[in-house]
């Protein structure tokens, strides 16, 4: 994304850093405490795995009430000491 910025009267283009790095193939990490929440709070409808780009499992987490709770646990633990990580296995950023 080319986003125009005004420089002393003339037109400057500037890149957008997130975007130089969707469109090398990379995404941004995805947040530890967004995901630790979204766990906590909404973790049996599997809010934090499609957060993180699951979506699959995060549809199977719908279904099943996040396994009945036990799925959601280990995620919850998965995610606090650092072990969960995103579609693309890059570790969350704290």
């Amino acid at each position: 994304m080319i986003i125009p910025a005004v420089q002393a009267g003339r037109a400057a283009h500037v890149c957008h850093p997130a975007h130089l790095l969707k469109s090398k193939g990379h995404s941004m990490a995805k947040s530890w405490l967004v995901a630790v929440l979204l766990c906590f709070f909404l973790g049996a409808l599997g809010v934090h795995r499609f957060y993180v780009g699951k979506i699959g499992t995060g549809i199977l987490m719908i279904v099943t009430l996040g396994g009945l709770g036990v799925w959601v646990l280990i995620d919850f633990i998965m995610i606090l000491i650092g072990k969960f990580n995103d579609k693309q296995g890059q570790p969350l950023a704290k």
